[in-house]
């Protein structure tokens, strides 16, 4: 089964160019994935504001810190059990202090059944993560919104 959901997803930068990624397992196929903050649209809503609604949700980090700049990611991954093929808009946010902290206090129920953390990682370390990077092509989009 292949689903197109809209979403839009957010890279965090704080002060030392640190990229900040949500953990997460999915309990269907038991995979542990780090990923930048997201999630889907509401009806109605652009992309950009719900990349803005989605860090506030995940993260207790200011929305407004979400710039209107995008790259459009590839993504093909699988989730408790769908299968996603689509295209995503990742946004930039910008962060003056290192790593601001993080409070994921809007989680929904099945959002806070597969959190396991986060973590701000300097580029060196995303290839050593445990788990999945997804995009695993990651290192290239925050290249590209640098």
């Amino acid at each position: 089964m292949s689903e197109a959901r809209p979403a839009a997803r957010v890279v965090c930068l704080d002060r030392d160019e640190r990229v900040l990624l949500m953990h997460w397992r999915d309990k269907v196929s038991r995979q542990e994935i780090w990923e930048p903050p997201g999630g889907g649209l509401d009806a109605g809503e652009t992309s950009l504001e719900a990349a803005r609604r989605e860090l506030t949700e995940e993260t207790g980090l200011p929305g407004d810190a979400v710039q209107d700049r995008w790259v459009a990611v590839d993504r093909d991954f699988t989730w408790l059990g769908v299968h996603y093929v689509k295209v995503e808009p990742f946004y930039v946010a910008r962060f003056d202090e290192a790593r601001p902290a993080v409070d994921p206090g809007e989680l929904t129920e099945e959002e806070s059944e597969a959190f396991l953390g986060y973590g701000w990682f300097g580029a060196e370390e995303l290839g050593s993560l445990p788990g999945r990077l997804d995009p695993p092509e990651l290192p290239e989009v925050i290249r590209k919104l640098r």
